[in-house]
């Protein structure tokens, strides 16, 4: 059966059985209503890394004896500059005590100077002597915070645990996957919300600041900034509310389309309720992407049920019209878009695979919306004598632009049009190739750079030695590896290179530890700080190391060598993982082996790879899916090459702009990429296919594209433009992801429209020479 055949058989069914129709739309969207008020937003740590990756089987394997990425950092600060009063230190037992015992904290990871861990070593007369840092019996007076202050010194913690200037001190503590209380996965944002609550709400005053960062504060940052996204999406609501009225002139064809869109935003958070989806944060946005899609084919709709009820057909009679010609572009279109988004999949990481369920359902069920349910109520509209006098004669300037575009699709023009697109796709190109993968500046991206989690990032970070960007490398050996010489020389050889390498701020491992007691043990000779060639010396050395630092644990068969770097731009884990690869390739051993990664700067190696590998493909895959689908609709190679060349060189035109204003390729922008192609591809799309009929009848080329125009070029210049105002007030929001959104898709909205509008007609110009 063609395409023509069940066309018309969907037009009878469906405008026969108007009423039940309407009904069933009526009674699917309550209900899905109902489910979509009991969504919720859903973030978690592992959603956002590729479990998939080597890196990330290192990272699952020994995350239960080193702790994972997941962690929080709360640094409490002394307004005068100085911890040690008793002041602070009643209040620091006491965020201790409250990060200790909330729920999702992993208990035995908790560390601050109250932890039992946390102990001093220190070499007497009669050997080693050493004990807690802060005492059992410490109590708050001079003499007992002096005997802390030593203690903390002699415990070698000063930049770690305690500011380099002693005005801070830091409790740090893993979090659970799973809640141990509810036995459900942990809620992150609730988490961060009672972090926020109980620790800095509670015990931040005059005296004392508190800084919280970690990924769960951070996401919690972030689901607070996406509650301002409802702001924007009503903003985008009135903009686009008053786009359209000035577009068709009539209250009624202002509000139809525009529902239809919300019932395709309701259907689609109903949807993921029903089958058991949150939304992410980072996928907040896509609501207003489906909603903005919908409008673009809801106004197609109108704008050619108006010009049919202008030829004199009665309301009926028109919409089935415009179901009958645009069903089958608008189809194609919105098929493509959802098989762009749903390509998206192919990328191992549960964040971006959720945003392509989220988009690609939201986009399917526009077909359903807006292009049957929206011609079943525009069949019962009654259109006045005014506004079919306004649509039959229209504007004489509006005619005269019209036609002086159409000059476009003259060779004369084609030429010039053809010549700057090369030009402006070699500088894309070449710009482009300056992209990179991963995160561009200091602190979360997600957020802007005065937000109070990057200050808190900023604050840590200059009053410690440690960075919070860390990488930890595994050094896996056999049970007992450090009473072994060759195995920690290894390890010290690799840290020592690693030491060297361009952003590495510094390094800690079981050997270089090792190095200072077996000094200590020498009277603290320096000329002794050399790891013993005796394993019974190794073992005296190794001993007393105990598995809570991190450092090994707890058969010595695995020994991580933390690596503390600068930042985490993506230059510096780039060449820090790089030159890890090649430094642990050469110390290896059958015995011995250097595996990558674990901590915060190896999620993010993990995650660069995963974006940077899935680039590539995705974009196969989303304009092998875009071509075939256009070579069904078009059923013609020349229509499908005049569809994609515009909408490829937008992609790496937008690839140059990102390389231009310093945005990354990461989690949060790589799927703008393919959302923008999928996006961008209608315009072609209904361009063209009132243009194939025409040229196949011998119409020429100009007069063809001049039909065109007056039949949707009003339409794609309306949603081009009124798609790209309501992202580009983006550039206010809270969210610095969202920013970066906003100001991509505006710039691929826009110029995808001129490449439908320009580009296209030129390289129609040239393909169909014999209607010149």
């Amino acid at each position: 059966m063609s395409l023509n055949r069940i066309v018309t058989s969907c037009e009878t069914v469906l405008f026969r059985h108007r009423i039940a129709v309407i009904v069933l739309f009526v009674l699917a969207t309550l209900f899905l209503l109902f489910k979509a008020s009991q969504i919720k937003l859903d973030a978690a740590f592992t959603k956002n890394i590729p479990l998939q990756h080597e890196y990330m089987q290192t990272y699952m394997q020994h995350a239960k004896d080193f702790g994972g990425a997941n962690n929080i950092l709360v640094s409490v600060c002394d307004a005068k500059g100085d911890i040690f009063n008793p002041d602070f230190f009643a209040s620091f037992k006491k965020i201790h005590d409250q990060i200790y015992y909330l729920p999702g904290v992993d208990r035995s990871l908790v560390k601050s100077l109250y932890s039992p861990s946390t102990r001093f070593v220190e070499v007497v007369e009669d050997g080693f002597a050493g004990g807690p840092v802060i005492p059992a019996d410490f109590a708050p007076t001079a003499e007992g915070l002096a005997v802390v202050k030593s203690n903390v010194e002699k415990a070698g913690i000063v930049g770690r645990m305690v500011a380099d200037d002693f005005s801070c001190a830091m409790v740090t503590a893993q979090l659970l996957e799973v809640d141990p209380d509810t036995q459900q996965k942990l809620d992150t944002i609730k988490f961060a919300a009672e972090l926020e609550q109980q620790v800095r709400g509670q015990y931040q005053n005059e005296n004392l600041t508190v800084h919280i960062i970690g990924f769960a504060k951070m996401v919690g940052d972030v689901a607070d900034g996406a509650k301002g996204v409802l702001a924007f999406f009503a903003v985008a609501i009135v903009i686009t509310a008053i786009m359209v009225y000035l577009f068709s002139g009539s209250v009624m064809l202002t509000l139809l389309p525009i529902a239809c869109s919300l019932i395709a935003v309701i259907w689609q958070m109903g949807m993921l309720t029903v089958l058991g989806f949150g939304i992410d944060p980072m996928s907040i946005l896509v609501p207003f992407l489906v909603f903005a899609i919908g409008v673009s084919h809801g106004v197609q709709m109108i704008n050619a049920t108006g010009k049919n009820v202008a030829l004199g057909m009665d309301a009926k009679t028109a919409a089935q019209a415009s179901f009958r010609k645009l069903l089958i572009p608008g189809g194609i279109a919105l098929l493509s878009d959802t098989v762009g988004f749903i390509t998206l999949l192919i990328i191992e990481i549960g964040v971006i695979r959720e945003l392509a369920i989220t988009a690609s359902l939201g986009v399917g069920i526009i077909i359903l919306t807006n292009l049957i349910l929206l011609p079943v109520l525009m069949s019962y509209v009654k259109f006045s004598d005014k506004y079919k006098q306004k649509v039959q004669t229209p504007h004489p300037r509006i005619e005269k632009f019209w036609y002086n575009l159409s000059a476009f699709a003259t060779p004369k023009y084609a030429v010039v049009i053809l010549i700057a697109t090369a030009a402006l796709f070699a500088l894309g190109w070449q710009q482009s190739a300056y992209l990179k993968i991963g995160d561009l500046h200091p602190g979360a991206p997600a957020l802007h750079e005065d937000s109070v989690y990057n200050q808190d990032t900023f604050l840590i970070t200059d009053r410690y030695a440690i960075s919070v960007d860390y990488i930890n490398v595994m050094v896996e050996t056999p049970a007992n590896g450090c009473t072994f010489h060759d195995v920690m020389n290894r390890i010290d050889q690799f840290q020592w290179q690693m030491e060297n390498v361009p952003g590495v701020q510094s390094a800690v491992s079981l050997a270089s530890v090792s190095k200072s007691i077996n000094a200590a043990f020498n009277e603290g000779n320096v000329k002794w700080k050399v790891l013993p060639r005796t394993t019974e010396s190794l073992v005296q050395a190794s001993s007393r190391v105990e598995t809570s630092t991190g450092l090994l644990n707890s058969d010595c068969s695995v020994m991580p060598v933390i690596l503390f770097l600068n930042d985490h731009k993506a230059e510096t884990i780039e060449t820090v993982v790089a030159a890890a690869k090649k430094a642990g390739a050469e110390l290896s051993t059958d015995e011995v082996k250097f595996k990558l990664a674990s901590g915060p700067v190896g999620v993010m190696a993990a995650t660069n790879e995963a974006v940077d590998a899935a680039q590539t493909p995705m974009m196969w895959y989303v304009y092998g899916a875009v071509i075939v689908l256009c070579l069904i609709s078009f059923r013609s190679i020349k229509a499908t090459v005049a569809v994609i060349v515009p909408l490829y060189v937008v992609s790496i035109l937008a690839t140059a702009l990102m390389t231009k204003l310093e945005i990354g390729l990461t989690v949060s922008t790589l799927p703008v990429i393919a959302l923008g192609v999928g996006i961008g591809v209608d315009y072609g799309i209904y361009i063209l296919s009132n243009m194939t009929q025409l040229l196949r009848d011998g119409t020429p080329l100009r007069q063809a594209y001049f039909t065109a125009l007056k039949e949707t070029g009003s339409a794609v210049l309306f949603t081009g433009i009124t798609l790209a105002i309501g992202v580009s007030t983006w550039v206010f929001s809270a969210l610095k992801f969202q920013v970066d959104m906003g100001i991509l898709l505006t710039f691929m909205f826009l110029v995808n429209m001129l490449g439908a509008i320009l580009v296209l007609p030129a390289l129609a110009a040239f393909f169909w020479r014999k209607n010149n």
